[in-house]
């Protein structure tokens, strides 16, 4: 059975998941900000077939999330890093962990927490802003089409 495609979706989110939405991506990409950059790393710490890694590596690079870069090493050895694209995915990971934290673990029960080096403060919350930055309230938001919207959108 294969996946359904989004290529004819004209949505944000339908797009989003096009290119990050299988389940092993985004694991990958939360394992490239811990430092993973080589195969093995990834195959390691995941416990991912071989195969299912090498294709999601080759996609993630393919929509330009990984960089793929040959080291100066005997064989064919390679790195894998994060692009500017893939780096803005940190705030897709954060919003998933902060909501897993309060639904599926409870909120003394993370299994991570994230502080800024400097200060030691913990990452507990995203804050959603408008153009003025002030905080925007989610109730109080109207879904408008946008500059790209289609009748399908």
């Amino acid at each position: 059975m294969s996946r359904k495609r989004f290529d004819d979706m004209n949505c944000g989110v339908a797009q989003a998941l096009d290119q990050v939405g299988d389940w092993w991506t985004l694991l990958i990409v939360r394992d490239a900000f811990f430092g993973s950059t080589r195969f093995a790393q990834f195959e390691e710490s995941l416990g991912i077939a071989k195969n299912i890694l090498s294709d999601r590596l080759r996609k993630l690079v393919d929509h330009q999330v990984l960089s793929k870069e040959r080291l100066d090493e005997p064989g064919n050895r390679f790195e894998y890093r994060l692009t500017e694209k893939g780096r803005d995915l940190w705030i897709v990971l954060t919003a998933m962990r902060l909501w897993s934290d309060k639904w599926v673990f409870g909120r003394d029960k993370a299994p991570l927490v994230v502080a800024e080096q400097d200060t030691g403060r913990a990452l507990t919350a995203l804050l959603a802003v408008g153009e003025d930055g002030k905080p925007v309230d989610p109730s109080k938001l109207e879904w408008r089409a946008g500059p790209g919207a289609t009748s399908k959108s």
